[in-house]
């Protein structure tokens, strides 16, 4: 049995980011044909935390929580720790922590790359931030042994060097059963069917302040806009973005998973996806898997799902939405049953198989 070491994620469970979730729900699959080792940063762990996890092994090393620092610090770590351990294939997850491939591979390990998101185009970094990003993208695809691309557009910008080695992969969901209780959405003052929810990380690339625009624009009184997510890093933007929602009266509950988000999802009118940028949008397709019907900002990636035409909405377009939105309310609610055969885990699970097997 193969030995994997995985890096590139903060860690799981109870973690809030589109990574950690894609390591939460992949790696249990694979469990049976590898031995998989995670490592964490031990700043957004909390105490006592299990080492064992569905049959995954937890190594949990220091990390920081400095803006920019922190992924690039941990990583080291890891590659250092991977260099002695010498396992038989390190996988890494995005391309800040991609940086030190060259190191792994001088160490004669095998690297598989996946490349979640072009994390230089996100408003939060400076112009400096951004170059490092860039040059951490270019060592990461050109050092690794195979890359997995989430979204076969930025697959397709690379020279036919990369893509020989390269793989589309999707995200996958699990198709969910919507849930009956109500008691959480009752805590937060919410009615079934009377609000709208976007979740994501309180970052400017989600696009929640032109999405609050819309919501005093376009919502009757009696509905309510939900914003579930938490803040990486206090902010300007996120200060600003918690001050508005308390004088709209919109809910900002925090980091909610588990039981509490299947009930924000499963009794949402309409979920909304603003963001600037996304890799490829999971929560897109945990939207979709409670058959909610959506609108979602016309960027490349959210347009791999092929939603209808009227789904869609001009990015950053305040206005544009609000005209939306007003349109999905006036039509009754019904269920979308929304075509997820391709984005099982299941899927996802056996094409890694694919890749792990043959490197």
């Amino acid at each position: 049995m193969k030995n994997v070491y995985v890096f590139g994620t903060r860690g799981f469970p109870n973690v809030q980011g589109g990574v950690e979730k894609h390591c939460e729900q992949l790696y249990p699959e694979l469990t049976s044909k590898y031995s998989i080792s995670i490592f964490r940063r031990i700043p957004f762990l909390k105490k006592n935390e299990e080492k064992v996890y569905k049959g995954i092994r937890f190594i949990d090393l220091p990390s920081t929580r400095i803006k920019g620092f922190e992924p690039f610090f941990h990583s080291f770590l890891c590659t250092i720790y991977c260099i002695i351990k010498r396992p038989d294939i390190v996988h890494i997850h995005n391309i800040g922590p991609g940086m030190f491939i060259p190191l792994l591979k001088l160490a004669g390990l095998k690297v598989v790359l996946t490349y979640h998101s072009a994390n230089y185009e996100h408003k939060k970094w400076n112009y400096i931030s951004r170059k490092i990003l860039k040059f951490s993208e270019w060592i990461a695809v050109n050092g690794s042994t195979a890359v997995i691309f989430v979204n076969k557009k930025q697959m397709c910008l690379f020279n036919d060097k990369i893509q020989r080695k390269s793989t589309y992969i999707p995200n996958g969901v699990y198709r969910k059963q919507p849930a009956t209780r109500t008691d959480y959405i009752e805590k937060l003052g919410l009615q079934p069917q009377k609000y709208i929810l976007a979740v994501g990380r309180i970052t400017q690339e989600k696009g929640f302040d032109y999405l609050i625009d819309s919501y005093v624009q376009s919502l009757p009184h009696d509905f309510k806009l939900v914003l579930a997510g938490g803040v990486d890093h206090n902010s300007s933007y996120s200060s600003e973005i918690s001050e508005r929602a308390q004088k709209q009266n919109v809910i900002m509950p925090g980091y909610v998973d588990g039981e509490f988000l299947r009930q924000l999802y499963s009794h949402a009118r309409l979920f909304v996806l603003p963001s600037y940028n996304e890799g490829f949008p999971l929560v897109l397709l945990e939207a979709m898997s409670y058959h909610l019907p959506i609108l979602a900002s016309d960027i490349p990636a959210n347009k791999l799902l092929e939603l209808n035409p009227g789904d869609y909405f001009k990015t950053g377009d305040a206005l544009d939405l609000s005209k939306h939105i007003k349109q999905k309310l006036a039509q009754e609610f019904t269920r979308v049953d929304y075509p997820l055969d391709e984005y099982t885990w299941q899927n996802v699970s056996d094409k890694v198989t694919t890749i792990f097997d043959k490197i």
